[in-house]
């Protein structure tokens, strides 16, 4: 269940669906972004709202490993980024940990962090 909500992450994240997004993090939500900067549910949502359309694209996940402890668990992989940036093309490899709790009826990410990975 837990890779389906990593997976329905990406997706909304992707088609920058902010309401999608909403319901799978928890209000208390933490992120942790690449370049070190905290985010919170709201700011993280904000910044969805707000960010348009662009050629940059958050492929789905090239690994993905989910570990449990009761109501928790531990999502670990690796995804990639490729779009550009100052007119150049690149693409990104970033390791990515998030924390699911089973909250209710569902699992929601508590928190998320994304670290890239220096080739």
């Amino acid at each position: 269940m837990v890779i389906a909500m990593e997976k329905a992450w990406n997706q909304a994240y992707k088609s920058r669906d902010g309401k999608a997004l909403g319901v799978l993090l928890h209000n208390s939500a933490v992120l942790v972004n690449d370049d070190g900067s905290l985010q919170s549910k709201n700011g993280f949502l904000i910044g969805i709202d707000k960010a348009k359309h662009s050629a940059n694209q958050q492929e789905n996940p090239e690994s993905i490993t989910v570990r449990f402890f009761g109501n928790v668990a531990i999502a670990t992989g690796v995804f990639r980024q490729s779009g550009f940036e100052n007119g150049k093309a690149f693409v990104r490899r970033n390791r990515f940990v998030d924390t699911w709790i089973h909250y209710g009826n569902s699992w929601q990410c508590v928190a998320a962090s994304a670290t890239p990975i220096l080739q």
